[in-house]
């Protein structure tokens, strides 16, 4: 009886679930209960799985209003007409239209029109799938209109909203967050109505009673309505079934791509029986699964990116698959590190296949446009962005209209609740209500659907600002439905690799250098290479040059391709919070401690020695320790992500754990602690094959650091660095032995370039210089040849005086030999405050009248400060800029000569990381430059922690002990100071330069006021 029910879906406007909606039909006795979010599809399919679930036949549809007002509700009578709402609402969304007052006629679905607006159009003629939708209120009206004769067009339609007055007035607050403005602004047509909730049947029923013939049109109306997806179906596949003419012809392109793939692969003469073997059990697996057609879209995907010379990785578990080797989707050999194919697919295994294929950065967007073009049904996925607690406040605190002083003691927590007055306690209140709703939805990551059936099918799509058609479900209710996403993700360090080749071929025209795809195995043998990663030199590098990685390199020693392949593993947070990691190092490092590990454990995982470090370690303990088969395995495996936590299967799966193990007579503690482990790490372990993965990018990028150092960092320079800031990169292409040069209009482009070892950074490190103004200076200079002065430059370069102000103070015009203050004096004397715009090369050169300056000389610590206020960071040391100068020059090497001493070092800090122990007390890590210039590592522990604090960017006074573990030097703080740094002597009082500036200023404005010969522009 109820036709218009919202969710939070219905966003900034509903307030409960689609699990709540259900419980409340049930709690007022509704059998049949429609789903009609308001411009909105995303609960649609997970509402059919719950109605399933608990026996209940689902009916959906669509509430369509312009800016909320509502004008007609559409509901589905079977799938094909839920196609076809979707197809309406999308038409509108994407193409941002208002909706009409009159709906189309749909096939299959009928159109339900309130009451009211039946009104306002005056509407007479109703087609049959048509109807004015009744509510309890309109029941007053409806006796005296001529629409009571319409007895067939007549139904009920009582809209519900809200369960309770609290859910109400978190609507209203909801709508004022989505229309930013105060409470007491809001108005009425922006708000439902209080009576918009779900009364008894009976109730209902009663409300109806002089016009039962509404209840039974409602009835037959419900009647006709079915929908069903299947959600019980764990095969369940609606991706793309074909990907060339028939299934057959599609297996029959996946064998030949593999068998023609081994002459790439496995050059090597020796003999390929286990390629073979390993070739016919994977396509029997992939063959009897379905997966044939996945196999082939990302391959086809791939031999695009090939096509184009984009740069990309296949990794996830995706690269335990030899298939996937052969059709180079991935660039790991399962065969070599006895990858474990069951991982990636097994008969057991309910969902596909999942490959992650990362491009660069810049060509993401080319492989994007492609697939929407070369496969008929696709979308990006969506994702939820939701309501979060501080933030919430921060919005019912602008609505309420907090001070902001107020709102920012709310935010902080940091209050006495008995001080609260009633706006504040309404506040926290409703934030705890509110947070976590969704507030809009955004764009999955990287995830793609190409389904077999039309998008619309499943449901409405919008077209966000990147241009792309997206769906309003996530990736979860994607699952249940059985769409597989495609996973085109973006990282830089691809980029990086690409970028250093072509940098290197014009910078090192005549430098051999190997192919970053096939050389990859010798890369892993070269022991230059290897030294790198065992010294943890690795600055710029993917994956493996963050300070924790840097430390964890170091303690293992790491000094070959499978250590690697463990350590990106290893470093992941579940891990070390199991105490594993520790553990892992010492095994590593001394292998008499091998000897502790449990003989199971040991013979399961004998090569990272009886340790847990991948996620296919889960499935093999449970399945070889606890006997669960392979399927339980990986529903535990999956479990432990969290999503699946909750459900029954996982459940069952735990039960089944330890009932086993006390059957297989283990040690109960053995068994406790085993598990334990297991759920500690599990959710975020690699698998082995994305570790190796992630292994094979950085061996290509730490060849290209080993071999050509400074183009990588100019490379990486170009690709928005890495883990640390570009001052850091800069930093680490200098002690590689470059010259950084500042900004100069005869050498810079756009982004930083290389000549010999001379590093030009880009005008795009000039955080004012405006795009229009670096593509004039380039391509002038392209056209017509370097510039020979300022004059020079004028005239050719369309510029404001500001604009050329940036590029003087950076001393882009260092060439000239003249002073950069005598420049800028020039250049306002010479220029106008706004230039005349001119299309073609002047035929007359004008002649400028100089300026009669003094002597004007810049100082080192003056351009310094320029650098800082312009790009963000000086091109001298830090430690130039300090008013007194370090009292001793230690550096690493003093640090380790002081093992388990007090040291005195100052460091200018790198980066900080602050995180918490288990009572909640904060410590924190710093990395820190010695005076050197090399790497050091600090840690304050809780007490130092509570009584110092970092204070921002700078070189700080470091007092601590030095301490030692596996050959990894760090320093224990005891006591930290700043360091002062000099004034900035561009404004320092004191600064003859200064004052001798500023006495000039007025006689030059004179001067610049008396010239009216016309040498002026």
């Amino acid at each position: 009886m109820y036709l218009n029910n919202h969710t939070y879906y219905s966003l900034r406007y509903g307030t409960f679930n689609e699990k709540e909606l259900l419980a409340l039909a049930l709690e007022n006795g509704v059998k049949t209960i429609v789903l009609t979010d308001i411009n909105n599809t995303s609960a649609c399919l997970n509402f059919i799985r719950l109605c399933i679930q608990s026996n209940l036949p689902a009916v959906i549809g669509i509430d369509f209003r312009n800016e909320h007002q509502q004008l007609y509700v559409g509901i589905a009578k079977n799938n094909d007409g839920f196609q076809e709402l979707n197809t309406y609402l999308s038409y509108h969304l994407e193409h941002k239209i208002p909706f009409p007052d009159h709906a189309p006629v749909f096939e299959n679905a009928f159109i339900i029109y309130p009451f009211h607006k039946v009104l306002e159009l005056e509407k007479t003629r109703f087609c049959e799938s048509e109807f004015i939708g009744i509510s309890v209120a309109a029941l007053r009206k409806l006796p005296f209109t001529a629409y009571i004769k319409l007895k067939d067009s007549l139904v009920v339609m009582q809209t519900v909203t809200f369960r309770t007055k609290k859910d109400f007035n978190a609507h209203r607050l909801l709508r004022c967050v989505d229309l930013n403005i105060l409470l007491s602004q809001l108005p009425e047509s922006q708000q439902g109505s209080f009576e918009d909730k779900m009364l008894p049947v009976s109730e209902l029923k009663r409300a109806f009673e002089e016009y039962p013939f509404i209840l039974d049109n409602t009835a037959k109306l419900l009647a006709q309505c079915c929908i069903y997806f299947d959600f019980e179906n764990a095969q369940l596949n609606a991706n793309q079934h074909i990907y060339s003419t028939s299934k057959e012809a599609d297996y029959h392109q996946l064998k030949t791509l593999a068998y023609d793939g081994i002459e790439n692969r496995y050059t090597d003469k020796e003999n390929k029986t286990d390629v073979f073997e390993r070739i016919e059990k994977e396509l029997g697996v992939v063959k009897k699964k379905g997966f044939v057609t996945y196999f082939l879209i990302n391959w086809r995907i791939c031999e695009y990116a090939r096509s184009k010379g984009y740069f990309y990785i296949g990794r996830g578990s995706g690269a335990n698959s030899i298939l996937a080797y052969l059709l180079q989707i991935t660039e790991v050999d399962p065969i070599e590190l006895d990858l474990y194919f069951e991982r990636f697919i097994n008969d057991y295994r309910t969902s596909p296949p999942d490959f992650d294929i990362d491009f660069s950065w810049d060509d993401r967007e080319d492989i994007t446009r492609f697939i929407f073009k070369e496969f008929d049904n696709v979308s990006l996925l969506a994702t939820y962005n939701t309501f979060q607690y501080r933030a919430v406040i921060r919005e019912l605190g602008k609505v309420f209209g907090l001070p902001r002083e107020d709102i920012d003691i709310l935010t902080t927590g940091n209050f006495d609740p008995e001080r609260l007055d009633q706006m504040q306690e309404l506040v926290l209140k409703y934030s705890h209500l509110i947070k976590d709703m969704p507030n809009y939805t955004s764009i999955h990551a990287g995830g793609i659907l190409i389904t077999e059936k039309p998008i619309h099918y499943y449901s409405a799509t919008s077209l966000p600002p990147k241009g792309y058609r997206t769906v309003q479900f996530d990736m979860h209710i994607a699952e249940d439905a059985g769409i597989h996403k495609f996973d085109i993700l973006a990282q830089r360090g691809l980029g990086k690799i690409r970028d250093a080749i072509e940098i290197v071929k014009y910078n090192q025209p005549d430098a051999p250098i190997a192919n970053v795809h096939r050389d990859v195995k010798k890369f892993m043998k070269d022991p230059k290479i290897n030294s790198m990663i065992s010294q943890a030199k690795c600055i710029g590098c993917f994956y493996i040059e963050s300070p924790a990685m840097r430390m964890l390199l170091s303690k293992l020693a790491t000094n070959d391709y499978i250590g690697l392949v463990a350590a990106s593993s290893v470093i992941r947070p579940g891990v070390a919070q199991s105490g594993m990691m520790r553990e892992f190092i010492l095994r590593t490092r001394y292998p008499e401690k091998r000897k502790e590990a449990h003989p199971i454990m040991q013979g399961i995982m004998p090569e990272t020695y009886g340790i847990m470090v991948y996620q296919e370690d889960v499935i093999k303990v449970a399945h070889y320790y606890a006997k669960l088969d392979l399927a339980e395995a990986d529903v535990l495996r999956r479990g432990m992500s969290g999503k699946y936590r909750s459900r029954e299967e996982f459940q069952k799966v735990e039960q089944k754990y330890f009932q086993n193990c006390i059957d297989l007579g283990h040690d109960p503690e053995q068994t406790k602690e085993i598990w334990n482990q297991i759920k500690s790490f599990a959710g975020y372990a690699f698998a082995k094959g994305h570790s190796a993965s992630y292994a094979v990018e950085s061996y290509q990028s730490l060849y290209l650091k080993c071999y050509f150092p400074l183009e990588y960092m100019v490379a990486t320079l170009n690709n928005g660095g890495g883990f640390y800031s570009p001052e850091l990169y800069v930093h680490e292409a200098r002690m590689c032995g470059a010259t950084i040069e500042a900004p100069c209009i005869n050498h810079s482009n756009i982004a930083t370039i290389i000549e010999g070892k001379g590093i030009y950074l880009g005008y795009s490190y000039l955080k004012e210089l405006e795009k229009k103004t670096m593509i004039r200076i380039i391509e002038t200079r392209h056209l017509d040849g370097v510039y020979t002065s300022l004059d020079d430059f004028i005239n050719r370069v369309f510029i404001s005086i500001e604009q050329l102000s940036i590029l003087i103070r950076i001393n882009a015009f260092r060439f000239t030999g003249m002073d950069r203050y005598e420049l800028l004096w020039q250049a306002h004397y010479k220029l106008e405050k706004t230039p005349q715009k001119y299309i073609q090369n002047k035929l007359f050169v004008p002649e400028y009248r100089a300026a009669t300056l003094p002597q004007l000389h810049t100082t080192s610590q003056e351009l310094a400060y320029e650098q800082i206020e312009l790009l963000g960071f000086p091109l001298c040391s830090h430690f130039d800029l300090l008013v007194e100068p370090p009292t001793n020059n230690n550096n690493l090497n003093d640090i380790k000569a002081h093992n388990k001493k007090m040291i005195l070092i100052y460091g200018y800090v790198v980066t900080i990381k602050t995180t918490h122990t288990a009572k909640g007390k904060r410590m924190q890590f710093g990395t820190f430059l010695d005076c050197k210039g090399h790497f050091f590592d600090t840690v304050m522990f809780p007490p130092v922690a509570a009584k110092i604090s970092f204070r921002g960017s700078g070189i700080y006074k470091i007092y601590g002990k030095v301490v030692e573990e596996f050959d990894f030097y760090s320093i224990e703080i005891h006591d930290m100071q700043k360091a002062d740094y000099i004034q900035d002597p561009r404004y320092a009082e004191n600064n003859p330069q200064t004052m001798q500036r500023l006495n000039k200023q007025a006689d030059l404005k004179d001067q610049r006021m008396g010239n009216s010969n016309g040498h002026n522009r």
